[in-house]
């Protein structure tokens, strides 16, 4: 397997695969692939575990269903592209610790990786589409490809070195950080600092990615141009965020 990034401001992910290799990702991301790949979408990639599996990634902000592309006789080539103006990153994952993740920022991975619910945490209707704010944990063995928006900041933090971070700006952490969600501290700086209402507190030791770019804040900044009236309904949204309302917003996201 060979892999190499391309692009700038809207990078793509190109792998070429031999035959008989393979890698996965969410539904919806491929960009192209050449005739030799063969591609299989079903519910157990990503971590398995049945049922159990398929909620567990579901709840940390992915997909019911996971497709595989795999080259069979000859050698051929797959590719993922970003979405949002930022980076694509590679994990090792195996040999150190397991990685959090944004819910939007599992890209694709080889076959070992898995995929579940790190965190969640309701943050009140309305905070993160009212889906409270979600990570994903990737863990296994092999490699992973993250999609990280905007500019791309990396802190290494030493054991009991904190930082205090707008949710939004989390990209990826290893594991060995500690995470919680916090309220902004005093009533003036939370009605007027026009900051939110919550940072995120993560603590040494690890690596930690910042996002300059949040989904979230790019989101209500185009909003503010959208005419009354066309703004997208959240169905799934309204269900709560949970299991229930990932289940059902996979569904309608593939329908469209």
């Amino acid at each position: 397997m060979q892999t190499r990034i391309q692009g700038t401001t809207m990078p793509v992910l190109e792998v070429q695969l031999d035959p008989n290799e393979s890698v996965f990702s969410e539904s919806g991301e491929l960009s192209w692939m050449t005739g030799s790949i063969q591609m299989a979408t079903h519910t157990q990639m990503g971590g398995g575990g049945g049922l159990f599996g398929v909620l567990k990634r579901v709840a940390g902000g992915g997909s019911i269903f996971m497709t595989e592309y795999r080259a069979y006789q000859y050698p051929g080539t797959v590719a993922f592209a970003a979405k949002m103006p930022g980076h694509i990153v590679p994990i090792e994952l195996g040999q150190g610790p397991e990685f959090f993740v944004h819910r939007h920022g599992f890209l694709c991975a080889t076959p070992q990786v898995t995929i579940g619910v790190g965190f969640q945490q309701s943050l009140g209707a309305g905070i993160f589409g009212g889906d409270g704010f979600l990570l994903q944990r990737v863990g296994g063995v092999g490699t992973a490809w993250l999609e990280l928006s905007g500019e791309l900041i990396m802190k290494d933090l030493a054991p009991g070195e904190t930082l205090s971070v707008h949710p939004g700006h989390v990209g990826a952490f290893q594991a060995s950080v500690g995470f919680q969600i916090t309220m902004v501290p005093g009533i003036k700086n939370m009605i007027f600092g026009g900051d939110g209402l919550f940072l995120a507190v993560l603590t040494g030791p690890g690596r930690v990615w910042l996002q300059t770019l949040p989904i979230s804040r790019l989101a209500h900044l185009i909003g503010e141009y959208l005419p009354q009236g066309e703004v997208r309904q959240t169905t799934a949204a309204g269900l709560g965020g949970g299991v229930l309302g990932g289940i059902v917003g996979s569904i309608l996201g593939g329908s469209q």
